[in-house]
């Protein structure tokens, strides 16, 4: 039978719905070294693997695994990572970022504190064009909430292969012509050697001046010196920033105060367990069928 320990930060809850659904043969195993199944957020997952060898299945509770892929750490088993739930709540933060931005809303609400009636000018997002780099399930959800805007939505990928809720997707090699029509620039990269530093200044100055930069998908995509000067020469109007090189963000960053930069603590999509469970229990009688388990990480790819 096979046995699950659980090392989240959540365990109660998780304990509570995989109970729920009753699985075949399951127990909670009582010590971590005895699981054949562990159901954990990367980093607690890591401090075990420093010392216990890896389990048959270790499921984890987010999309990035980097805790990980630390040196020293095993990478021959079987992991999978959270897939596919997260299309809709990083669209939430990039349109609830962007409209907020465009309509002036943080502008407006201070004008009504001071009691003033300024109308302020404000451009639509129809007719605009936004560029995705990466064209995996989080972008293709943002490329089809930006067509329902009447926004030209372009995409940047390893393959450079098509995608029905794009315009057109060109490889990276080929980037410059679509870079240089980003109104808007969502990175939704992974953490990958091709990916670390990839936004650096060659790329940014591509960018058509006034560009919106975002990042949601890792904070080594950005060469923050980089990003600073395009921001300082008012190159890049504003960037949304979820994710950091190093977080928590260290309190004298200067990404905290710059005025063309908006902060937020790794909160574009968070992991609900209940949407976590869902795909587990799939994966747990796939798993004592013998079948393959879906969402694997591939550890050559790095994602």
């Amino acid at each position: 039978m096979p046995s699950l320990a659980l090392l989240t930060n959540q365990n109660e809850r998780y304990r509570e719905l995989l109970a729920n659904a009753h699985l075949p043969g399951m127990t909670f195993a009582t010590e971590v070294a005895q699981a054949d199944i562990w159901l954990a957020d990367p980093a607690l997952a890591a401090e075990q693997l420093a010392s216990l060898p890896a389990p048959a299945w270790l499921a984890s509770t987010y999309a990035g695994v980097n805790a990980l892929l630390a040196p020293g750490l095993p990478k021959d088993y079987c992991l999978t990572h959270v897939r596919r739930l997260f299309g809709p709540l990083m669209s939430e933060y990039v349109f609830g970022h962007l409209l907020s931005h465009l309509r002036h809303l943080p502008q407006l609400a201070r004008q009504q504190r001071q009691r003033q009636w300024q109308p302020q000018p404000y451009a639509s997002l129809a007719g605009t064009t936004l560029v995705t780099l990466g064209t995996g399930d989080i972008a293709r959800h943002i490329a089809t909430v930006a067509r329902a805007f009447g926004m030209t939505v372009l995409g940047v990928s390893r393959s450079g292969e098509a995608r029905e809720e794009f315009d057109a997707v060109c490889r990276f090699d080929d980037a410059n012509a679509t870079l240089n029509r980003a109104q808007v620039l969502v990175s939704v990269l992974p953490d990958t050697a091709e990916t670390r530093g990839l936004l650096e200044a060659t790329v940014l100055q591509q960018l058509p001046a006034g560009c919106l930069l975002f990042n949601v998908g890792r904070g080594s995509a950005i060469d923050e010196a980089a990003l600073l000067q395009a921001l300082d020469a008012n190159h890049i109007a504003h960037a949304f920033l979820d994710v950091f090189k190093q977080e928590p963000l260290p309190a004298d960053h200067p990404f905290w105060h710059h005025p063309g930069i908006s902060v937020t603590p790794h909160v574009a999509a968070v992991s609900l367990p209940e949407q976590v469970c869902d795909q587990v229990i799939d994966n747990y009688y796939r798993f004592v069928d013998g079948r393959p388990l879906l969402h694997q990480f591939q550890w050559q790819r790095g994602y």
